[in-house]
């Protein structure tokens, strides 16, 4: 069977930094055309690919197998209809919608016309979360207790982009939040409550700059926080469990190796120079953690199989509807200044 083709719809800062290269690298797919408003740009970075200017180019293309969205968050949901009212399948970057209803309609449709419909929840390929999954999997922290993740960043001068901008889908929560919340659902599913602020801190800031959420669950509580304030971001993980913690900073490398062009797969990548330090409770003893290589092109790899009939959905969108609903709930929370019940 011939690789799927696919167009990559944007080609901003998403659709050159992780789109493109995934893509491209997987070798079960083809990157078959570039959607953007810098034809040129593209041309001279995918030779292979064919740039074109109008969405509507590849919705009427019947070589196109594979629709891939990395557009503004506002354009995802109306954009991931019209493919799948041409009978594409459809990959959406994050936030899967600006909201749930939104959401919630476009899956309905994916699962009406038979579509295959999947998120890049690409952070479930991290180093450090793959490293840690295999930790709680292991029960060596026994039952967990408080679990804490951070992205926390240094970015003192609001932007001129539209993720800075008091527009639709804009703001650290929609940006981050979607990632945070994952990764939480992956390991403990859908929470009880989430508790929510979020706040625009810097000077001139327009979007939320500043999120911090808390999910309650029966028998733990997880603390997810991002912002762009901080200028010492040493922490990513803290994890603590019945038995034992782990801790965990820096931030996975795969994004700044995509950024300077390393090749997909090649020597070193995925691999994270920091180990994890893990506490003994009952000892006070620290030891290090090694984690796995992160694995970004693991996720195309699994739409690939998908599309070929070889495998499962690495995102389906009742996992990726889960995420919205929290993200939803959390800027109700802030609204009420209130704990909104989930599940």
């Amino acid at each position: 069977m011939t690789a799927p083709n696919v167009a990559l719809v944007g080609f901003g800062y998403a659709g050159q930094t992780f789109h493109a290269p995934l893509i491209a690298a997987c070798p079960d797919l083809r990157l078959h055309s570039i959607v953007t408003s810098k034809p040129d740009e593209a041309r001279t970075a995918w030779t292979q690919a064919r740039p074109v200017t109008a969405f509507e180019t590849v919705l009427a293309d019947p070589e196109i197998d594979l629709v891939v969205l990395a557009t503004p968050n506002d354009l995802h949901a109306p954009q991931a209809r019209a493919a799948l009212e041409a009978g594409k399948a459809v990959v959406i970057d994050k936030p899967f919608a600006l909201s749930l209803d939104e959401a919630r309609g476009v899956a309905e449709l994916a699962r009406t016309k038979g579509l295959f419909l999947s998120v890049f929840h690409n952070r479930r390929w991290d180093a450090d979360f793959l490293g840690l999954q295999q930790r709680i999997a292991s029960g060596a922290l026994g039952p967990i207790r408080t679990f804490e993740s951070h992205f926390d960043r240094f970015r003192p001068e609001v932007r001129d982009r539209w993720r800075e901008r008091d527009g639709p889908g804009g703001g650290i929560w929609n940006d981050l939040g979607p990632h945070l919340i994952d990764q939480a659902l992956v390991l403990f599913g859908m929470p009880q409550g989430i508790t929510c602020e979020l706040a625009v801190l810097r000077d001139g800031g327009q979007a939320v700059d500043w999120a911090h959420a808390v999910l309650r669950y029966a028998d733990k509580r997880v603390i997810l926080h991002a912002d762009m304030t901080t200028p010492a971001p040493d922490l990513r993980f803290a994890v603590h469990g019945a038995k034992a913690s782990w801790l965990k900073g820096g931030l996975d490398v795969q994004e700044d190796q995509l950024k300077s062009g390393l090749p997909v797969g090649g020597p070193g990548w995925g691999v994270d120079p920091r180990p994890a330090t893990v506490v003994d409770g009952a000892s006070g003893e620290r030891s290090q953690a090694v984690c796995p290589p992160g694995d970004y092109a693991a996720y195309y790899a699994a739409v690939a199989a998908l599309l070929t009939g070889r495998g499962e959905n690495p995102v389906p969108p009742e996992q990726a509807l889960a995420v919205m609903e929290v993200l939803e709930a959390g800027i109700e929370s802030d609204r009420l200044r209130a704990e909104v019940a989930l599940g």
